[in-house]
This record gives C-alpha cells, structure tokens and sequence, in this order.
C-alpha cells in the first residue's frame, strides 16, 4: 500500500462512527414519597439508538396522574445524580402516549450516552415545580445499553446496570 491510501484509510476510521448501539430507558416515578405519591405515578419504557453521532429515541408512557407537559434528555456527572437539560424531546400532552426525538450528538453527549450518564424526563401538570434537591419531574429513566429485563423479583444478572465501568477507553 501506499503512503496516500494508508492516510486515507486512517481518516476514514477516524471519522467513521465509532459505534452502533442500542440503548432502553425503564421509565418510573421520581421522587415517590409521602408528599410526591398523590402527584407523581405512572410507567415507560423508551429505546433509543445510535450511531456515535445522532441519536433516535422513541417510547411510550402511561399512567400520569395529569396530562405530560414536556420531555426532556438530561446529561449527569454519574448515573442517579440529578443533571442538566442538553436535549428536547416531543411528548404527548396527555396521561399516556409517547415520547420521541431524533438529534445530531456533540462528542460530549455521545461519551455521555456511552458511559450512563444520560437520562429522560417527563414532567407533568401536577408535579410539584421544584424539589429541595433538584429539579422537577414525575418520570425518570437512565439511557442504559439494551439488556435482557427479567420480571418482578427476579435478580438480574450481569453488570449492565454500570455502564460508565464497561465501557473500555476511547
């Protein structure tokens, strides 16, 4: 091979997409307690795919004690710890239906997403507008790599569940 071709093969890989991935997102109430419960219910489930640069993500909800009023990704230090808006989602307003959006990456929401620091939100008509630790929402789900769900009271087996750890260097 040549100089020029093995050059153009090099930038060919490193422009390329670094991957192709699935990922779901088990949506569920957040916080749920005593203050929260009358407000805050329902379920989700969302998948999401990407090629290293855009990412598609669609899913359905029901079970909203109050119409939806928007949909949000949100990008965190560690997966659990509440983070900032970087994405819009589209979102039926209502009590069930579902959430959708397709967007280009930057090279930050891509090693997000890669290593669980992304999550969805939606929020509602009667969740509260603010919590003393953070911000509002009545269903939350982490953006995790797509994996086997087992049913209720079933152990879950490998460690999927830690995405940020399994994911080698890039």
């Amino acid at each position: 091979m040549t100089r020029t071709t093995l050059l153009a093969l090099a930038v060919m890989a490193i422009t390329a997409p670094a991957f192709a991935a699935d990922y779901q997102a088990n949506l569920g109430p957040m916080p749920l307690d005593d203050e929260t419960k009358a407000v805050i219910a329902g379920r989700g489930e969302v998948t999401a795919s990407s090629d290293g640069k855009t990412l598609t993500v669609k899913g359905s909800f029901h079970g909203l004690p109050s119409n939806a009023t928007e949909a949000h990704i949100f990008s965190s230090i560690v997966a659990g710890v509440p983070g900032t808006k970087v994405l819009d989602l589209d979102v039926t307003k209502s009590t069930s239906g579902t959430v959708t959006g397709s967007y280009s990456l930057t090279g930050a929401q891509a090693a997000a997403l890669r290593t669980g620091k992304l999550y969805i939100q939606i929020n509602s008509e009667k969740a509260p507008t603010t919590y003393p630790w953070g911000p509002k929402g009545t269903l939350w789900g982490w953006i995790f790599p797509a994996h086997e769900s087992v049913g209720a009271n079933v152990p879950q087996q490998d460690h999927w569940f830690l995405p940020q750890y399994d994911t080698p260097q890039r």
